[in-house]
């Protein structure tokens, strides 16, 4: 059990430490953000797996009662493969770590839930009072809800968890053709695929965690990569030319160019879609996407290893 504990710990520091730093490093993802967004899923579900796994065989260790429930229908051979009755002191603190870190997990992904569920039903209300009564035929043609905002500045946005997008009427006069319908297409690409879902999951784990360099890199890589995806989403419907136009008349009383932090992201994203970069091969981003979703694995073949190998024996 010692073993089983060591590995899984030596497994989550090299996902949570070692390979974040590669991946923030490597000049793949702006290529491949939908790929590279798996991968963090993956890196972030390998660590969670270690943990678990490790609470797990921890309290099976510790107490008795989680003992017989967790190994009430393993035969006995399967049981002292693990050996449960030698428990360390650094196995009572490690399990007692591990169960203040899910306790403090769920507690932040529970308060994230629900502060987004606030938020969103705020500002929808508000956008309802602020929304002004336009003609059908004044809107643009795009399937699913659409929201039009009275102001001056241009710009558009999804709710998330709606699937529902608010644009402005700055947007509108500003906008025309397919550069509104490549804006719109790219606050679609973020709807479809639930983007908030990931941005609450690595904004809930960062600020737990905030000292772990996986949950940093995740929540601040999925901010960018998300906002990638839905540019490649746009530009394959509207084109690269269009997005790029779209993005930088609808930020453009920002400064999209300028040398500030989230403006300067701004600039990457424009030079990537006038400059669009080459992608991966399908063979590669198979690979890196099948490689990825093994990682996972790897804590479940640490924790049951020694148990089918028991009953290997046995047979």
């Amino acid at each position: 059990m010692s073993l089983s504990l060591l590995l899984l710990t030596a497994t989550a520091l090299s996902a949570a430490v070692l390979l974040p730093r590669a991946l923030t490093r490597a000049a793949w993802p702006g290529r491949e953000p939908v790929v590279a967004l798996w991968v963090w899923q993956c890196l972030v579900g390998t660590v969670l797996l270690c943990c678990l796994a490790a609470l797990l065989l921890g309290a099976a260790a510790v107490f008795d009662t989680v003992r017989a429930q967790v190994f009430a229908p393993a035969p006995e051979a399967v049981t002292a493969a693990y050996d449960l009755h030698e428990v360390s002191t650094w196995t009572a603190a490690l399990t007692l770590l591990l169960a203040c870190g899910a306790a403090w997990t769920a507690a932040m992904l529970a308060r994230e839930i629900t502060d987004a569920y606030r938020r969103r039903a705020v500002r929808r209300a508000r956008l309802r009072e602020r929304a002004p009564d336009l003609p059908a035929e004044l809107l643009p043609a795009a399937p699913g809800p659409l929201l039009v905002l009275e102001d001056e500045y241009p710009d558009a946005w999804w709710l998330p968890g709606t699937g529902q997008l608010v644009i402005t009427t700055g947007a509108l006069r500003r906008l025309t053709g397919r550069r509104l319908d490549a804006v719109l297409a790219h606050e679609r690409g973020h709807a479809r695929a639930r983007h908030d879902w990931l941005l609450q999951l690595s904004g809930a784990l960062a600020t737990g965690f905030p000292r772990v360099p996986l949950f940093a890199h995740f929540c601040e890589q999925t901010h960018r990569l998300v906002e990638l995806a839905a540019d490649d989403t746009a530009s394959r419907r509207c084109g690269h030319l269009d997005t790029a136009l779209a993005l930088i008349e609808l930020n453009e009383h920002r400064g999209v160019l300028s040398c500030a932090s989230s403006r300067r992201q701004l600039g990457d994203r424009v030079a990537r879609l006038l400059e669009p970069p080459v992608r991966l091969t399908p063979a590669r981003r198979r690979t890196a996407a099948g490689a990825a979703a093994l990682a996972p694995l790897l804590p479940l073949l640490i924790t049951f290893g020694p148990g089918l190998f028991a009953l290997a024996t046995l047979q």
